[in-house]
């Protein structure tokens, strides 16, 4: 579930771009999202990050829909920003060891 007060974007772009984050949480961990917001976008999305339904922005409205829960973990789910975070780093190393080679 994801909760946001959007009012303070206004009618910029900013409630659209937060919308597609919590798109990519959905993909992330491989559940349905639930997402409500007083002025933004408010939508079920389905664990794939497609909108399953959605509700105009700026209007008082009710989302009725029904979710289908999951089982089981994401690679990011279970390992996070580890691997990225590992992967970077090695890159780093080797890039430090060539040019401390080069150097020589």
């Amino acid at each position: 579930m994801n909760i946001s007060n959007d009012g303070w974007f206004g009618r910029s772009i900013g409630p659209l771009q937060h919308f597609q984050i919590a798109r990519m949480r959905a993909i992330e961990t491989g559940r349905w999202l639930l997402r409500a917001t007083n002025t933004g976008v408010t939508a079920t999305i389905d664990h794939a990050g497609r909108v399953v339904e959605r509700l105009p922005q700026f209007e008082t409205a009710v989302l009725r829909a029904s979710v289908q829960p999951r089982e089981g973990a994401t690679p990011y789910v279970r390992f996070g920003n580890w691997t990225l975070a590992t992967l970077a780093s090695l890159l780093l190393a080797v890039a430090a060891f060539l040019s401390y080679r080069e150097s020589r």
